[in-house]
């Protein structure tokens, strides 16, 4: 009889397990050892790298070449939806000019805003200091607020500040010396441009000085161009050594003598052609370059862009009353013994034009130039005649 073997015990269903467990334990350990060790071996090696903690940035650099792209520029401090809709927010800002007009040149392509917007018109005001009229405008201004927005782009010498109940208080932009009939003239209007396009809510735009007045209340005024279907921006050929005679030859490649145009500096335009402004990189070198000493490029830089590229949509004409008849270089002023009732209802009427194709009576909506001296006479007359609320 065969003595019986004792049976073996089946192995422990939680011991393989374990022994696996152990082993991987163990394999690991030894490759991070071994990892550490060539990480330490190679400190400054550019292909091989491990760090442990949070990424901040990333960085690929190709071993052929050492040019590293640029990093974005930083977002805006505030909410995208408060920096482009909060009229405070856009005319505080430390941005140079090349970063200014970069921002102002974009465009939403979904076209549907994300907030009830309610159209506004920039007034931009391109002045050597003061705004001896500004007690006129606070007038024209009061009780439409959200409708408008200011900008103010005085000598950067000028240190002056409105008091804070003051519609034009804080509403100043970084601005840069501007020397008159020099390109930095063009460089300004652009400037005020760029910073009335960080407002998405800003629809119009009108250029202005120190020594504008309005010939309509605000109502009329705001009518008239939020339901505009045209931009008002002059410009004709004229011969002569005042208009073709500014031309420089050294432009022909990109503007002939025949494209050449020459109109009044003082705009009023949409969004959509204030964007082409601030982007436009083409015309406004040339004119950097060529358009130098007598050539006066405020006079003919928007005439000849919207001539050659934007005419399908222009009225050709400016809507800010200008008297030129007496000649010379610059227009004739008023003063305070020739503001009247008679005058300011000839400056209302005096003409008749078309608007969204129909014959109006009402062609232009601002005028220039009166001096200080003629504020008080302004004020006794103008409100009650326009009607200011």
């Amino acid at each position: 009889m065969k003595s019986q073997q004792p049976q073996q015990r089946p192995p422990s269903p939680t011991s393989q397990p374990i022994h696996t467990l152990i082993f991987c334990f163990l394999v690991f350990g030894f490759g991070m050892a071994i990892g550490t060790t060539l990480v330490n071996s190679f400190p400054n090696n550019r292909y091989f790298s491990f760090s442990i903690g949070p990424r901040t940035t990333t960085r690929i650099q190709s071993s052929a070449s050492s040019t590293i792209a640029p990093p974005l520029p930083p977002p805006p401090a505030a909410s995208p939806m408060e920096s482009h809709h909060n009229p405070a927010s856009s005319c505080v800002h430390h941005m140079e000019d090349e970063e200014l007009l970069w921002r102002a040149s974009m465009v939403p392509r979904v076209r549907k805003y994300p907030f009830k917007l309610v159209p506004k018109i920039a007034f931009m005001f391109l002045t050597k200091g003061p705004l001896p009229l500004s007690p006129l405008w606070e007038k024209f201004f009061h009780g439409y607020e959200g409708r408008y927005s200011i900008y103010v782009h005085p000598h950067p010498s000028y240190n002056q500040s409105f008091p804070k109940n003051s519609v034009f208080h804080g509403r100043r932009i970084p601005s840069k010396e501007v020397k008159w009939g020099e390109f930095s003239m063009l460089e300004a209007e652009r400037r005020l441009l760029a910073s009335a396009l960080l407002d998405f809510s800003n629809q119009r735009f009108v250029l202005l000085s120190e020594s504008c007045i309005p010939l309509y209340n605000f109502s009329t005024v705001y009518s008239y161009l939020i339901n505009s279907d045209r931009t008002y921006v002059e410009a004709y050929d004229l011969p002569g050594p005042v208009g073709r005679g500014r031309y420089s030859p050294r432009m022909k490649r990109h503007i002939a003598l025949s494209q050449w145009r020459k109109g009044s500096q003082w705009f009023q335009m949409d969004r959509r052609l204030a964007i082409e402004v601030v982007s436009d990189g083409k015309y406004i070198n040339l004119f950097r370059r060529f358009c130098k000493n007598s050539c006066y490029g405020d006079e003919h830089y928007l005439p000849t862009l919207v001539s050659i590229g934007f005419w399908g949509r222009n009225s050709n004409r400016s809507l800010t009353w200008v008297d030129w008849s007496r000649g010379g270089p610059h227009p004739a002023t008023f003063g305070r013994a020739q503001v009247s009732v008679e005058l300011l209802e000839r400056l209302r009427s005096s003409r008749t034009c078309e608007y969204n194709g129909r014959r109006s009576n009402v062609c232009f909506l601002f005028a220039r130039k009166f001096s200080p001296e003629s504020l008080n006479r302004l004020l006794a007359v103008a409100p009650k005649l326009m009607k200011f609320s």
